[in-house]
């Protein structure tokens, strides 16, 4: 008789937030802070890796800039949890905040296009934005 193996603590319910409330904040941020075409994408049955992306775009480097230190800061201290890496913040083109079982990428207009992570991850479900915004 093999053992189960206890299921991965992820990051977030670490700090006793879900993925799921992480993600909604993030997206309600994004919003708040003029992101637009915001998308939530539930990778839960897709891959091990991660739970949540939160995708959004933004119109210039200084808005992006904006929407990802605004999102980092609200998440440290609405729900003690923090970033655990973050790429491309000073190129501006495509920011990726890793907060452990959530993703956010905040994209130019051009390079959300070109990298078309709503179309590489086609089969993830959608959480409606207005459901994740409202939490």
């Amino acid at each position: 008789m093999s053992k189960a193996k206890p299921a991965p603590t992820s990051a977030s319910s670490r700090s006793g937030a879900s993925a799921l409330e992480l993600a909604r904040l993030a997206a309600r941020v994004a919003e708040e802070t003029r992101g637009t075409d915001i998308r939530v994408l539930d990778l839960r049955e897709l891959t091990p890796v991660v739970d949540y992306f939160v995708i959004a775009t933004g119109s210039s480097r200084r808005q992006m800039h904006a929407m990802a230190d605004e999102i980092e800061k609200v998440v440290k201290q609405g729900l003690h949890d923090r970033v655990r890496g973050s790429e491309g913040y000073e190129e501006g083109r495509w920011i990726v905040l890793d907060f452990g079982n959530v993703m956010v990428h905040l994209f130019e207009p051009e390079a959300r296009g070109y990298w078309d992570l709503e179309g590489l991850w086609s089969d993830a479900a959608r959480v409606p934005v207005d459901e994740a915004a409202a939490s």
